[in-house]
């Protein structure tokens, strides 16, 4: 809990102005690369702020006035100590992913520049913010590469549809709910209207369907979950009928492996499938399964188990 220095809880809307009146009064600031339960120990690193820095740091925390009206769950670090002249403790704040500062009033707020503090962090030794951002900036390429690769392999007339169900949510979740729920139920209206047979649907549904279960990064996004819904929504016969009507191909055993070992699918239909769909299914992931696939395979997700 973060109190000000007269260690009462901070209240009121967090402002710049706010946070340079504690500042002014500082004698010296410790940084320290860790959560506030980590700021004793020795083995983490710090940093003291005196003089004209504290100036420069000032500048560095400037925050977006009002905050963010909300606190973020994790403990934050690195930690900021600011002491008084006379080596009091004055408040401890501390930075949530680079970006927010929380302790100057009753809710976390943006910093007006996270990059440029990371970066001065970095430049004064404390380099753990910037190898942090480093990592998230390649996820979240990666994200966006995964996002591509959906989106490509979105059949014919879907692929608009499909750029707004894999639109990335935004700081107002309760708003992006909402639009990815109108977003899912258009996707489902056009996949029936372009491919009324039920067959032919879930064919192409499962070839879909089975894009993520490639994907190194593993796990279902929101996006892969669009599609998985619709196929359950489907009549389970039909689903089993797609795949003995014609031999399925391998990105149809894909999505069928991905659908057969989802909880949805086993909870309502258990784990047994039918032969010799299920001999087909098991025989394809021994041959060219990934790591999920055959684990889902050895605990016995597609019918009695199977060593691989």
């Amino acid at each position: 809990m973060i109190y000000d220095g007269t260690m009462r809880k901070a209240d009121g809307a967090p402002t710049t102005a706010r946070l340079r009146d504690v500042l002014n009064r500082a004698g010296r600031v410790v940084i320290v690369e860790g959560s506030p339960d980590e700021a004793d120990s020795a083995a983490v690193a710090r940093i003291v702020v005196t003089g004209a820095q504290i100036v420069d740091l000032a500048q560095l925390l400037a925050i977006v006035d009002g905050g963010t009206g909300d606190r973020c769950l994790c403990n934050g670090w690195p930690t900021i100590m600011i002491y008084d002249v006379n080596g009091e403790l004055i408040v401890c704040w501390t930075l949530h992913h680079q970006s927010a500062l929380r302790g100057i009033g009753d809710c976390d707020a943006d910093l007006r520049d996270g990059p440029a503090l990371t970066e001065w962090l970095a430049t004064q030794g404390l380099t753990g913010s910037r190898e942090v951002q480093a990592e998230l900036a390649a996820q979240d390429a990666e994200d966006e590469r995964r996002r591509l690769r959906w989106l490509q392999a979105a059949p014919a007339g879907l692929r608009d549809a499909a750029v707004d169900v894999s639109a990335a949510p935004g700081r107002d979740l309760e708003a992006w709910s909402g639009r990815l729920r109108d977003a899912k139920a258009r996707l489902a209206t056009l996949v029936r209207h372009g491919y009324p047979d039920g067959i032919e649907r879930i064919r192409v549904l499962l070839a879909w369907a089975g894009i993520p279960a490639r994907e190194s990064t593993g796990g279902l996004k929101w996006y892969d979950m669009a599609v998985q819904q619709q196929l359950l929504a489907e009549d389970p016969d039909l689903i089993l009928a797609a795949l003995a009507t014609r031999p399925p191909s391998p990105a149809h055993l894909d999505g069928a492996a991905q659908l057969f070992a989802s909880i949805e699918w086993t909870g309502a239909h258990g784990k047994q499938l039918p032969e010799p769909l299920r001999s087909m299914l098991i025989g394809h992931i021994e041959a060219d399964g990934t790591d999920p696939m055959r684990f889902r395979m050895r605990h016995g997700y597609y019918g009695a188990e199977r060593s691989a």
